[in-house]
């Protein structure tokens, strides 16, 4: 596949185009998965590991990952960086709902062994983690702003605040997670990227029914 294709196939959305901050994100970082593979073997062990902290079958798994898994790995690992942040921010507060205490304990626990998965891949592939602040172009990413905010609320309003921004952020990582299941080849990270589109599409109902009550 030449270069451009790589770029294109990387950086196509699930579903719809690519447009203003984030199309400039997505190519710049799929470049930069690409030049990262020049020279490299494709791919590393090829075991994986569902949402679940389970692991797959590296007998099974392909060992060959392309620019769209590398991609996905780079975008995921800061997006659920965020996701861990904004839950210790909810977790430290005073009389906050006990489900949504509950959710955000969910969400680490089922992020932070994935971050770990991701960044083991990347080191299998000879790939960088995403250079630079490319991460804010990304889909549901929040500002420092809006951090902020979600800090200074208390119990009750963090509550409430924390579960509208979780599920703009949910959002973000399925549409780049169903965007590497378009494009992606690496069979760990595909099922990873489908158990992230699954588990955060439940998490973002429940977090929806929350608010309605």
């Amino acid at each position: 596949m030449t270069l451009d294709a790589e770029i294109t196939a990387a950086g196509h959305p699930g579903g719809g185009a690519v447009s203003g901050r984030r199309a400039a994100s997505v190519v710049v970082v799929a470049l930069a998965a690409v030049l990262a593979f020049t020279g490299c073997a494709g791919g590393g062990t090829g075991g994986g590991m569902g949402h679940d902290g389970h692991g797959t079958s590296g007998a099974d798994a392909s060992t060959e990952a392309n620019a769209a898994d590398v991609m996905f790995a780079q975008m995921m690992i800061p997006h659920h960086e965020q996701a861990l942040e904004m839950s210790a921010i909810v977790l430290a507060k005073h009389g906050v709902d006990p489900e949504v205490d509950e959710l955000a304990e969910q969400i680490a626990a089922a992020q932070g062994p994935e971050i770990d998965q991701l960044e083991a891949w990347l080191d299998e592939w000879g790939a960088p983690r995403m250079p630079g602040d490319h991460d804010m172009g990304m889909d549901g990413m929040l500002t420092d702003a809006e951090l902020d905010e979600l800090e200074a609320a208390d119990g009750a309003s963090g509550s409430d605040l924390f579960l509208e921004q979780m599920i703009e952020h949910h959002e973000g990582a399925i549409d780049m997670a169903e965007a590497h299941q378009e494009s992606g080849e690496h069979e760990g990270a595909l099922e990873l990227s489908a158990a992230i589109i699954e588990t955060q599409a439940g998490e973002i109902e429940r977090m929806r029914e929350l608010l309605a009550e």
